[in-house]
């Protein structure tokens, strides 16, 4: 009877054990970006606005960007066709435009010299090494929730060559 009570106590133990395995696949409680929600919804009455920030790594950008999703409509937009809202940052510019309902219907972005993502500066050096890059404008527009635009247009140099190129934000060059 001893034995028997020993046994079930050394394998209640043992199975306990194996519920306490950490699991390899998290980074010590870390949520990384891709796995967050990209969408905000704004409700307007009946219908639903939908803005898809860019998690770009640029402050100014990412600024602007949410001064925009904080923005309050309110009543403004009642009487017109279309209703346009421009922010401006030290960066660059946010139009967005909305229909007689208050729905946002689309936004342009329009950013000069940010700070650009990993994966484009490690393909322009991998594609044009030795180049250095001298001017950066990045593009970004949707509509309806649907992104449309969204590239970065570069210009680059080395020595006295100068070459405009248009690069994902994946880093896939397009020219």
């Amino acid at each position: 009877m001893r034995t028997f009570l020993f046994l079930l106590l050394f394998f209640g133990l043992i199975t306990n054990s194996f519920s306490q395995v950490e699991n390899n696949n998290s980074k010590g409680g870390e949520i990384e970006m891709k796995d967050l929600p990209a969408v905000v919804i704004k409700s307007v009455g009946k219908d639903f606005s939908v803005y898809l920030p860019d998690r770009n790594p640029d402050e100014n950008v990412r600024a602007l960007q949410e001064k925009f999703i904080s923005y309050d409509l309110g009543k403004d937009y009642q009487g017109y066709d279309s209703y346009l809202v421009v922010l401006e940052g030290p960066k660059g510019s946010l139009s967005a435009t909305y229909n007689d309902k208050g729905v946002l219907t689309s936004v342009i972005e329009n950013y000069e010299n940010v700070q650009l993502p990993g994966k484009v500066i490690y393909s322009i050096y991998k594609e044009y090494p030795g180049w250095t890059i001298v001017k950066d404008k990045f593009l970004y527009s949707q509509k309806s929730g649907d992104i449309q635009k969204k590239e970065y247009n570069l210009k680059i140099k080395k020595g006295n060559e100068v070459r405009k190129i248009v690069i994902k934000p994946n880093g896939e060059i397009q020219k």
